[in-house]
């Protein structure tokens, strides 16, 4: 979600996951200014435990693996999967080769092993050889954003610091925001992108999951604590309009902890 204002000497991302660190760096990339700040103590959110890969078609890696996949095959197998967003579908899965090849070129990642995962009619999900590609990837990014913060007075980077209210002007448009960092608010002015991640280990009894999926409230989660739905309370609070909310993904297996077992966040135990 991006609030523009004009002109403006930055551009505010709030989350540290793959979706932020992204935008920060494509900013940065385009000869802007970016200042990012995120609540836990390090950067990475829910992207670094992704374990299977990214998505994408028509691929520099699929070409050369000779796999033939296209956009409009990635977009109907989305749509046959149940989205219902067909404008959505369409940006997700038209930019999604040029996303994999900008992670490649631009990070230095190796993303040519090539699975053929669920509900996908072609090998179209993108790893390494390590274990873990979400880390892999999200990690990449950080680094590069913390190389440039080091160097230059492009980025900043701000952990430990919650976002809690957006700004306004009096023409109703979005121009910072302020954060909660040891106790103290401070302030960030210009355009906001909110990259914030979903709800899903808000268990108190005025999250949006209580408020969309009550029935779900008494499952344990394997997101990050920090997934609390900040962005997305902020953004409703300045009038923002919320679409899907209810659509919560239940994963069937996650890993207990014998001393542990009915411990709120758990482990995802993947396919």
């Amino acid at each position: 979600i991006m609030a523009t204002v004009f002109p403006a000497g930055q551009a505010i991302v709030v989350g540290g996951g793959l979706g932020g660190m992204s935008a920060a760096n494509t900013v940065v990339e385009n000869g802007g200014r970016t200042v990012l700040v995120d609540k836990s103590s390090f950067c990475g959110g829910n992207s670094t435990k992704a374990t299977s890969g990214i998505n994408g078609a028509e691929t520099k890696a699929q070409k050369d693996a000779g796999v033939d996949d296209s956009i409009a095959l990635f977009t109907s197998d989305t749509l046959k999967g149940g989205a219902k967003k067909p404008e959505l579908v369409k940006l997700l899965c038209g930019n999604s080769g040029a996303d994999v090849d900008w992670l490649v070129e631009k990070f230095n990642l190796d993303l040519s092993l090539l699975a053929r995962l669920g509900g996908h009619s072609a090998p179209r999900t993108h790893r390494g050889k390590e274990r873990f590609p979400g880390m892999t990837i999200t990690y990449a990014l950080i680094q590069m954003l913390e190389k440039i913060a080091e160097r230059t007075d492009k980025a900043r980077i701000i952990t430990k610091a919650r976002a809690h209210r957006l700004l306004m002007n009096s023409a109703g448009v979005c121009v910072g925001l302020v954060y909660e960092k040891g106790g103290l608010d401070f302030q960030e002015h210009g355009p906001v992108i909110l990259a914030t991640g979903g709800f899903g280990a808000d268990f108190t009894q005025n999250s949006l999951l209580a408020q969309y999926r009550p029935d779900l409230m008494h499952l344990p989660t394997t997101n990050g604590e920090h997934c609390t739905g900040d962005g997305i309370k902020m953004g409703e609070a300045i009038g923002g309009k919320s679409v899907d909310l209810e659509w919560v993904q239940v994963h069937p297996t996650g890993l207990v902890k014998p001393d542990d077992p009915d411990a709120k966040i758990k482990f995802l135990a993947a396919e």
